[in-house]
Order: structure tokens, then C-alpha cells, then sequence
């Protein structure tokens, strides 16, 4: 089992899915395509974590509805109960801005803006899912309680995010004008 196993096992928790809307809802906290998912799922479902059942449809094709078993939810309160890696942090634009010295300063200002932009829409993608959380989402005692404060945490991350490449842009800014007053004296 990989931590993206156990994450499919807590989506399904809550209600039966499919694995399309599986990869919609975990997509906003854990990089995952479908080729990742469903075999994640069939192997789930062969080691009994998992029941399923097929729906058929008019319009499209059949699809295939999970359920966590209690199996599943025995294996995820085992793996709720380990600690918590650290973070892993990888960011091309880290190591990019570390060597900033070689290149030319309008493609590091093309970063911090392409970056900024990613960070406004990533903004947005999470007030849009805060959007669309019931009221309760907000207590504690709420299904939905974990997707309101990880999502909460996406929108402040997102905001820093714009703050920093604000902050960023503002020091080029003021340099680029300092430099330029002592050339044209």
C-alpha cells in the first residue's frame, strides 16, 4: 500500500465512487492520473479492502462504484495511527532561482510572474471547492471538516505564494531602478 492507496481508502469513507470522481476529489491535495488509480483500486478490491459494483448507464459507459469494507477501514485506522512523513519539497523554481546569477533577469521576472499566475488560479480552484462544501463543513464533527481545512490551507498557501512573488518582483524592481539612477548620473 502507498500513501495514494490509503488516501482512496479515506475518499471512500464517506460515500461509494467511482474511480473518475476519486481522481477529481484527490487531485486537489495528491497528483494522481487515472493510470495511477485504477489499478490501485483493482488491487484493493482483490485484497478486500474494497467492494464494487457496477452502474449501468444510457450515455456512457457502464461504470464501477467502490466501497471501502471494513477490511479497508481497519487497514487505514492502522495507517492513521503511524507518523506522518515530513513534507517533501520540489520546486523547479527553487533550484532555478538558486542559479538565478546565470541568467538573464526578464526570464527570472518571466518566472516569478508565470508562477504568480499559477498561484492565483490555484487560489481560485480552492475558493471554488470552499465554494461547494456544505455549511457544516466548518465543525469539526463534519464528514466534510477535512476537506474544508485542507483546502483552507490550499487557499493560504496560494496566497503566500502571490505574496512572495509580489515580494520578489518588488526587490528586482527596486534594484533594476537603483542601478539604472547610477548609470544616468
Amino acid at each position: 500500500m502507498n500513501i495514494l492507496s490509503y488516501g482512496l481508502l479515506g475518499l471512500l469513507t464517506r460515500d461509494e465512487s467511482s474511480g473518475y470522481d476519486l481522481m477529481l476529489r484527490i487531485q486537489p491535495h495528491w497528483q494522481a492520473k487515472h493510470s495511477q488509480i485504477y489499478p490501485i483500486l483493482s488491487r484493493m478490491e482483490e485484497d478486500g479492502l474494497l467492494s464494487a459494483r457496477w452502474v449501468e448507464q444510457t450515455d456512457k459507459p457502464d461504470k464501477k462504484m467502490y466501497r471501502v469494507t471494513d477490511k479497508g477501514i481497519q487497514k487505514l485506522l492502522d495507517w492513521m495511527y503511524t507518523p506522518v512523513s515530513t513534507p517533501a519539497l520540489r520546486d523547479e523554481l527553487n533550484l532555478r532561482m538558486i542559479c538565478f546569477q546565470v541568467t538573464n533577469p526578464i526570464v527570472m521576472k518571466r518566472w516569478v510572474d508565470e508562477r504568480r499566475d499559477w498561484f492565483e488560479s490555484r487560489l481560485a480552484y480552492y475558493e471554488a471547492l470552499l465554494a461547494n462544501l456544505p455549511e457544516e463543513a466548518v465543525q469539526p464533527g463534519s464528514p466534510y471538516f477535512g476537506e474544508y481545512i485542507v483546502n483552507t490551507k490550499g487557499t493560504m498557501t496560494a496566497k503566500t505564494g502571490i505574496e512572495w512573488c509580489h515580494w520578489v518582483n518588488g526587490l528586482m524592481n527596486a534594484h533594476f531602478q537603483e542601478r539604472q539612477a547610477t548609470h544616468t548620473h
